[in-house]
């Protein structure tokens, strides 16, 4: 809870057990970083364990550059490979991190995936992808922290939605758009159901951000010109300008915090 007689303290998650799904790229890998940085042992969880490896290489380098041998290590990690949409593998993930660190405080989906194409051609298989990934994937890996976060009546559970989830985008992308308004009002209802038990939901709605989910719309000028048109800041955000609000969801700073969506957006939604 936060101290006002040092407030920053509140925004500390030492010695905190954080997983983040995607971690091994993007916003997940930034978020990832920024936990660490404020004391977090961080569990990165990806698709390709490769990625999640460099990415927990990574941190452990900046955390104990310049630290001398046998120093204190500020962070630990730890990687592994999980398919969101497998609940078999998701609760088994879940399962080694507490084993290894005895719970999980922090949650981040970060996991997401995008098929940009006209409505009338999205095939079947695709929707259901982007439902699967950006959705269900969320929704088990919620349920399997929360079993670990009810008990301990403690947890701050992060999703990553969009501004899409808000609006009904710039160009044709249904299937996101959908997948993350369902990600915005999951948010809400984990939030009523989990409160009582102190466990917090909350999201980020990032607008566009330079990533390689984001590649298609940054190789077509047209789309580019008009994100920037539509957003008052007049331009994308970077990953690292998304790690801030999920510090302050993450954290005691934001006790008081549940079923909100947080967009990080440049103005977008205040249009």
């Amino acid at each position: 809870m936060l101290s006002l007689e040092d407030p920053i303290a509140a925004f500390r998650l030492d010695g905190e057990v954080a997983a983040i799904t995607g971690a091994g790229s993007g916003i997940g890998r930034a978020i990832a970083m920024g936990l660490a940085r404020v004391g977090a042992r961080v569990a990165l969880l990806d698709i390709a364990l490769e990625r999640a490896f460099a990415a927990g290489s990574e941190i452990n380098d900046a955390m104990t550059f310049g630290r001398p041998r046998g120093a204190d290590r500020a962070v630990m990690t730890m990687a592994a490979a999980v398919d969101v949409t497998d609940a078999a593998g998701v609760d088994r993930v879940f399962a080694e991190i507490a084993a290894q660190w005895g719970r999980i405080d922090v949650l981040v989906n970060s996991a997401g995936v995008a098929v940009r194409k006209p409505a009338v051609e999205v095939p079947l298989g695709d929707w259901e992808r982007v439902m699967a990934v950006n959705v269900t994937g969320s929704f088990l890996c919620a349920r399997a922290a929360a079993r670990l976060m009810l008990p301990r009546r403690k947890g701050s559970i992060i999703n990553l939605a969009s501004i899409m989830g808000f609006s009904g985008g710039l160009y044709p992308n249904a299937s996101y758009q959908t997948s993350k308004g369902a990600v915005v009002n999951m948010t809400r209802a984990l939030a009523i159901e989990w409160a009582p038990s102190g466990v917090r939901v909350n999201a980020i709605a990032p607008t566009f951000v330079r990533t390689g989910l984001a590649l298609p719309v940054l190789q077509r000028p047209d789309y580019l010109a008009e994100i920037e048109r539509n957003t008052p800041m007049g331009r994308l955000a970077e990953p690292e300008e998304i790690v801030g609000a999920a510090i302050f969801l993450a954290s005691a700073a934001s006790s008081m915090v549940t079923g909100h969506t947080l967009p990080v957006d440049g103005g977008f939604l205040a249009r």
